[in-house]
């Protein structure tokens, strides 16, 4: 096969396999096991965002200032669209929106919206990534995917968690993280046409992407945990974050030891 075609196969079979493998994980658990699972999707986000996209993105940009600028203007910019999408659903000042303790599926239907933006800012990058793998070696190129469907299937999981959450139907929460999945295949085509531009970009790519993770745990999930305060229920969270980002921080080490065992 051509590179091209290696990385046409790749994007689309590796974006795929990770929607799918995060979604026959999740649905095994039973819907009973969604509002629990919010914790470790939270765990899994913050995980990514701090421990593979942030670093990631300031290796790339090699300026760690401007890339926590991106990261911050990020944030802000989840804020405004979280807030058009609030003006979008409330005509009355009786909305939800509106309402101090109301709380429903539309609270996590806005993070369900900013993880799906999220998502596709990553799955951008990792096609440019896969891409630019092919491009030097074939070798170089499956590791590398291989690599990005590893790390990808325990933010997958809680992403589909979080669509669930929101009140998306198992149908619509796979449907939508399959498109969200084909902007790896755009990234890398965009790759091997123009890399050096696209090589450029994904700093910020990286930022936007850390932004709308932590933005969607803390602003819009964390808060909904403190609606239970009693010690076992507590005890279960916190347990559960930090599950979260173990098995987001266990994933890169597999992968870390088994590229380096290649190499």
């Amino acid at each position: 096969m051509s590179v091209l075609t290696w990385i046409i196969v790749t994007s689309i079979v590796g974006g795929a396999l990770s929607v799918l493998a995060a979604a026959m994980f999740a649905l095994t658990l039973g819907t009973a096991w969604v509002s629990q699972l919010v914790s470790f999707a939270i765990g899994a986000l913050l995980g990514a965002a701090f421990l593979e996209v942030l670093p990631h993105a300031i290796i790339a940009s090699a300026d760690a200032t401007s890339t926590s600028a991106i990261v911050l203007a990020g944030i802000l910019a989840f804020f405004v669209l979280e807030k058009l999408v609030l003006w979008r659903h409330c005509h009355t000042e009786a909305c939800e929106g509106h309402e101090p303790h109301a709380h429903s599926s539309f609270d996590g239907g806005r993070s369900g919206l900013l993880i799906l933006v999220g998502d596709t800012f990553h799955n951008f990058v990792d096609g440019v990534l896969i891409a630019a793998a092919f491009m030097e070696s074939i070798q170089l190129g499956v590791i590398t995917a291989l690599a990005i469907i590893a790390h990808e299937i325990p933010q997958e999981v809680g992403d589909f968690v979080i669509l669930l959450h929101s009140g998306y139907t198992r149908a619509k929460a796979l449907a939508y993280n399959l498109i969200s999945s084909l902007a790896t295949l755009v990234g890398g085509l965009l790759s091997y046409f123009a890399l050096s531009s696209a090589q450029s970009a994904v700093p910020v790519f990286l930022a936007l992407g850390a932004a709308s993770m932590i933005y969607v745990a803390v602003a819009d999930l964390i808060p909904g945990l403190h609606k239970r305060t009693e010690l076992k229920a507590t005890l279960q969270q916190v347990l559960l974050i930090g599950a979260g980002v173990a098995t987001i921080w266990f994933s890169h080490y597999l992968v870390d030891l088994y590229a380096g065992g290649v190499d």
